[in-house]
């Protein structure tokens, strides 16, 4: 299928994919509502499929690129559930290297977050990309399914499993020590959460359009951030203005980028709200923070 344009859609029509993406309409209320836009000859089916992920667009580093190593791990999340797993990537060569735990969207460990991860890895950092899923068998295959079951779990428990992830990084004999954290849309707010409630772990941080932590939750905070937040997106941004705000009272280091005319989720690369330009900016200004971040 031919990759279709933020731009070639009815803003409307992006809005009801984002409320479903996040659980806010059921499938059969997105499934009646879009066929108000099906017209010219267009079905409701077309119109889904051209919105849904495709993950053959989304590889940007192949599994056995040379230049990066991959394997899947388990790591113990013992405040949560036990054992855990995800997918790990690393340059093909060097003995230590920064450490960067990225954090998929409320689906589980997709295609497009390992490629993330292996994105990471090809930079030269150690990174990890765990799956929520784990649990329950894993990421199914497909987004829908995994929204469902990802929507099963505890989110206090799920926190746990990441923080048990940062803290498998930190103890990584492939690790300086040092660990960032990026996510993506519910794992923009976990990287939030992270920062929050164990300033001693991460070194540096970069929520994606991630869900704000309280203002009176933001004293904690030690690690440097680099929000990244697409101008489209009204949910995200209405709190964007007090999370920055309470940063400057408490005189924390860091820098918000809010990208023009973009769409939440301008960064994966599956969907037309994909955005190439803003995708890219953020992509380099990310690696060259944590690149001085945890230097």
């Amino acid at each position: 299928m031919k990759r279709k344009t933020a731009n070639q859609f009815d803003p409307t029509v992006l809005d009801l994919y984002d409320d479903y993406a996040h659980g806010r309409l059921t499938r059969r209320e997105y499934v009646s509502r879009l066929a108000a836009f099906a017209v010219g000859g267009v079905t409701v089916e077309a119109l889904i499929a051209s919105l849904s992920p495709n993950y053959a667009w989304a590889q940007q580093v192949a599994p056995n690129d040379p230049r990066i190593k991959t394997e899947v791990v388990a790591y113990d999340s013992p405040d949560a559930d036990g054992e855990m797993k995800g997918l790990l990537a690393m340059p093909a060569q060097g003995s230590k290297f920064a450490a960067v735990l990225v954090i998929h969207e409320n689906r589980g460990l997709n295609p497009y977050i390992e490629d993330v991860a292996r994105r990471l890895a090809s930079e030269g950092f150690l990174a990890f990309a765990p799956d929520a899923l784990t649990p329950l068998g894993g990421y199914p295959g497909n987004d829908d399914e995994g929204r469902v079951m990802q929507a099963k779990r505890d989110r206090n428990e799920m926190t746990q499993d990441f923080i048990a992830a940062a803290r498998f990084l930190k103890r990584h004999d492939r690790s300086t020590g040092k660990v960032g954290a990026e996510g993506f849309c519910f794992g923009g707010g976990m990287v939030y959460q992270l920062a929050v409630r164990t300033p001693e772990l991460i070194d540096a941080a970069v929520p994606f359009y991630g869900s704000q932590p309280e203002v009176s939750e933001v004293a904690k905070i030690k690690a440097p951030l680099m929000i990244h937040n697409a101008e489209l997106d009204r949910r995200i941004m209405a709190g964007a203005s007090a999370l920055e705000k309470a940063l400057q009272e408490h005189g924390k280091s860091y820098e918000a980028f809010v990208y023009p005319g973009v769409n939440h989720g301008f960064h994966n690369d599956t969907t037309p709200r994909y955005d190439k330009a803003a995708a890219g900016l953020a992509w380099q200004r990310t690696i060259a923070f944590f690149k001085r971040t945890l230097a």
